[in-house]
């Protein structure tokens, strides 16, 4: 009879862990605005963050060892889900270092540009000019819908109501949703912080309101869930 086997590679992600393997979202990056850049950028931190909550809900960080010390998988944990989560984390630490670096780079050609076109060092007030709220956002298409919210729940508070187009969901948008899988992974890598959603909510039959909520996830309020309302995608 043979020995049980042995999972040796277990601490391995469950993809390669070498540069991302996906184009960052929306295209090359090289060819993003700056706004579009530092939005990219906070989506990325977004997610790292929630990863982290997701370790960190399992009693584990990227190092803690995954099996015993006779070399087999630990039954107390979602081996697993941890590993998918490393290899995740892993991918978007690679892909965060590129991005800052594209950002640099435009940093540098927008202050070597300004030296060149009008004689004149950068300074702090131009480099506000630049990062300030008078950039233009472009709307994000909605890829979700609130379809029911119960009273006196988390989400009642943020002020969601049914028929709520979903924007963006903290850094979930409809690029990378799948399927809304990654709201979930906000959500439980966010409990008790503020989620920022963006949301699209008709006022009549040709306008709509385009609203900015905080929604922080929690598990005290009295029903299941940490959100209690039903979001179907779109």
């Amino acid at each position: 009879m043979g020995l049980p086997l042995r999972m040796d590679n277990i601490h391995a992600p469950t993809v390669p862990a070498g540069p991302s393997s996906r184009p960052l979202a929306n295209g090359n990056a090289k060819h993003l605005s700056f706004a579009e850049l530092q939005s990219k950028k906070e989506d990325l931190e977004a997610e790292l963050k929630a990863l982290s909550g997701v370790l960190d809900s399992h009693g584990v960080n990227m190092e803690t060892p995954l099996t015993t010390t006779d070399g087999f998988p630990r039954a107390d944990i979602d081996v697993a889900q941890i590993r998918t989560t490393r290899a995740r984390i892993i991918h978007l630490k690679n892909d965060y270092k590129d991005l800052m670096n594209v950002i640099e780079k435009h940093l540098h050609e927008h202050f070597a540009s300004l030296q060149d076109t009008e004689d004149i060092a950068p300074t702090s007030t131009g480099r506000a000019e630049m990062l300030g709220d008078s950039i233009p956002t472009t709307l994000e298409e909605p890829f979700a819908k609130v379809n029911s919210v119960v009273a006196g729940s988390p989400a009642e508070s943020a002020g969601l109501k049914p028929g709520d187009q979903i924007r963006n969901f903290g850094y979930v948008n409809k690029g990378n949703h799948d399927g809304l899988k990654k709201v979930a992974e906000c959500v439980q890598g966010n409990e008790g912080q503020r989620i920022l959603v963006k949301v699209s909510r008709p006022i009549d039959s040709n306008r709509r309101q385009e609203l900015h909520l905080n929604l922080t996830p929690r598990r005290d309020w009295g029903g299941r869930g940490l959100l209690g309302c039903h979001i179907l995608p779109l």
